[in-house]
Parts: structure tokens; C-alpha cells; sequence
């Protein structure tokens, strides 16, 4: 079997890349192609499109890369249209996703989505180009399944993927060791985003913040798979801030003792892994203007959206202010009812997310996927 899958983040990468593990398990020998990062590529997915090409934020940002955007995605449907896979399975990143979506239809290649877009969120009118051009929407936050249904799109909860991940087994000293940091000061990290336009707006105000704090912490940015680490190292450079590189965000996450986070995935890693962070995030100004109001929500952190009340402090667009975030991150910091209290939260989302029944989302995943092209194995 063939399949082309699409993810345009890091978050969407590394689901894509359980998925194509777990239908590799139940389809010995398939192939695999499509838009990928270093994650998909090591998991055996032919990368026709790096991610890193394409993946940028807010309406304002969009337009400028649209030639480049179109080039490769009309590159990819000739592709498409060549190889003919079995299904295409494309994971988020709704405007070049939908898109695809349609020109998978058009060429009669089954569509399958994996993770959905935020149409209960905002832009409700893509329900109508996913009930049209989506065979299966597998969702990955329980609300969302009866949303689809209702409006008559065919959906399945599979579980969150990041919920079936292990805590990292690296001990505290180890990874300490492994990239120069102090064990002996607390770590504060910072996850500023996956995509470079969001990282140049978050970065600074971040750096700013957790500066604020003084020399008894140590500050430690993973940096994205996404991302181009010497342009993340210029930032910080600028800066003028003593920051820490790593690699890898979960382990980076567990062994700090608080965190500041861009709104997106990064937020539900933190809630999963237990550590306090404020959520903070700015965008262009006009893009701001513009997707403000399309925007029904009144809070934004995930975390927050999935217990239903305030988990975590939000300090978004004009609120993003340095002070404010110093002052909240050092209340977690320390013992204390705040602490104890955000903690509590998090146990709560982690509980709320979990897949249902044994198998980890992946894996049911992987089984919808091949049931909805009728191939149940």
C-alpha cells in the first residue's frame, strides 16, 4: 500500500510519524511520501516537501510566502497524481491541508484527517469543504467527535498521541551533563513555537521575561525539529540573555521547575509531562485585527479549553507584558498554594486525555485509517 500524508509542524510531525509506525505494523511494506520533517523522514516517509518550506503563521505572514506555497503544492498533486496512493492522510495545518484535501478528491484519493482543525474555535465554514472533500476525521480531544457528527461529518475520537507518550527516562544529572546546565539551579524553559514567524515574535518578550527572574535560574530553550537552530542561536545571541540550547522538549519539560509556552501543542506537552507554565503568545498586529474577531473563544490555552476553566494564566497579544509573565512564573516557581493549585489542574487535563481503552492513539488511529479505505486488518 501507498499513502501520502502531509503534516506542516512539529506537532503534526511527530504524530505523523507514530501513525506511520503503527500502520507499518498492521501494512509490512508500505510506502509513504508527502510533506514531512526529520521526524517523518526517520520514521520512512519520502519527504516531497520539507515542512520547514512552508510552515508559517497568521493570516499576514501567509501572503508573502504564497508563491513559494503554491509551488510546492502544486509540485506535490503531480506527485499525487502519479503514484496514485491508497489514501491521503494530512495531519492539521488546515490552509494548505484543505486545499489538498480538495485536489485529493478531485483525483479520487480516499482523504483521511488526523488531527482537526480549530473549526469549533474559529472559521466554522471549513466545515462545508471537510463534510464535501473528508472520508474520516479522526479527532484527538473527546468534544470534537460529537461536534463533526452533528453537522454531518463522518468522526472518530482516537485518543491524544502525546497522552500515550513516556516521560522521558533521562535522569535530571544525566541531561544536565549532557548539555552543560547547572543541576544545581532550577530550570525555567522556554517554548517559544515550532515555526520561525511565531518564534520572532514570542522569543524576545519570553527572554525578557524569564530575565527578569535574576541568575539563580537557568534558562533552557529546546529548540524545534522545525526550526533552524543558528537562526534560534542569533535570537538569543541578540538578546544578550544567558540561554541554554537543547533538543528536545519533553525531557526539557520535566526537569524544569516552571516554563513559559507559545499557545499551541506545547502547552498540552507541559500539562501531560506536570510542569507549571504560563501560556503566553503575540502575533503580527494585522493579523491580530483580522483573526480576532473571527475568533469565538474566550481563552486559548488548550490545557484551559480541555478543563473547561483558568488552568494556566494567559498572557496573549497586549497582555503578553514581561513584568506580568515575570511575576506569574516566579509564583510557580516556588511552594505554594499557586503551585499546588496549577498542578492540580494539570492532573486534571491529563486524566481527560488519555485514549480510550488499551491501545494508544496511534494504533487506533492507524486502524480507522485502513477500516475507512476498506482495508481493516
Amino acid at each position: 500500500m501507498r499513502f501520502l500524508i502531509s503534516a506542516g509542524e512539529a506537532s503534526g510531525e511527530l504524530y505523523g510519524a507514530r501513525l506511520i509506525e503503527a500502520l507499518r505494523r498492521r501494512v509490512p511494506g508500505a510506502e509513504f511520501f508527502g510533506v514531512t520533517g526529520q521526524r517523518m523522514r526517520d520514521a520512512g516517509c519520502e519527504t516531497i516537501i520539507d515542512a520547514h518550506q512552508i510552515s508559517v503563521v497568521g493570516l499576514a505572514e501567509v501572503v508573502t510566502h504564497l508563491p513559494k506555497i503554491y509551488g510546492e503544492f502544486t509540485r506535490l498533486v503531480r506527485q499525487a497524481r502519479a503514484r496514485k496512493p491508497d489514501a491521503a492522510i494530512l495531519i492539521d495545518f488546515p490552509d494548505f491541508n484543505l486545499r489538498l484535501a480538495r485536489e485529493m478528491h478531485a483525483l479520487g484519493i480516499p482523504v483521511i484527517y488526523y488531527v482537526s482543525p480549530q473549526v469549533w474555535a474559529w472559521r466554522s465554514g471549513r466545515i462545508e469543504q471537510i463534510r464535501k472533500y473528508v472520508r474520516k476525521m479522526l479527532v484527538i480531544f473527546p468534544f470534537e467527535e460529537a461536534f463533526y457528527r452533528e453537522r454531518g461529518v463522518a468522526a472518530q475520537y482516537v485518543g491524544h498521541p502525546l497522552a500515550d507518550e513516556p516521560l522521558p527516562s533521562v535522569t535530571r544529572a544525566e541531561f544536565a551533563r549532557e548539555n552543560r546546565l547547572d543541576e544545581a539551579k532550577p530550570w525555567i524553559a522556554l517554548l517559544p513555537g515550532s515555526r520561525r514567524k511565531e518564534v520572532s515574535l514570542n522569543l524576545p518578550g519570553a527572554l525578557e521575561s524569564a530575565a527578569l527572574m535574576g541568575n539563580k535560574y537557568q534558562l533552557v530553550l529546546p529548540v524545534a525539529s522545525s526550526l533552524d537552530r543558528r537562526w534560534v542561536q542569533s535570537l538569543v545571541l541578540r538578546a544578550n540573555v544567558p540561554v541554554t540550547l537543547t533538543r528536545d522538549a519533553r525531557p526539557t519539560l520535566l526537569h524544569s521547575r516552571a516554563a513559559i509556552v507559545a499557545s499551541g501543542t506545547a502547552t498540552l506537552e507541559a500539562a501531560l509531562i506536570g510542569t507549571p507554565f504560563v501560556m503566553v503568545y503575540k502575533v503580527a498586529p494585522l493579523t491580530w485585527a483580522l483573526g480576532r474577531r473571527l475568533v469565538k473563544l474566550n481563552r486559548f490555552a488548550m490545557p484551559n479549553l480541555i478543563a473547561g476553566r483558568d488552568v494556566v494564566p494567559e498572557f496573549v497579544q497586549h497582555e503578553f507584558q514581561t513584568e506580568a509573565v515575570s511575576r506569574r512564573i516566579q509564583s510557580l516557581v516556588s511552594d505554594g498554594p499557586e503551585r499546588d493549585a496549577m498542578l492540580q489542574g494539570l492532573a486534571e487535563v491529563r486524566a481527560k486525555l488519555h485514549s480510550p481503552g488499551q491501545e494508544p492513539a496511534s494504533s487506533r488511529a492507524a486502524v480507522a485509517v485502513l477500516s475507512a479505505i476498506g482495508q481493516g486488518l
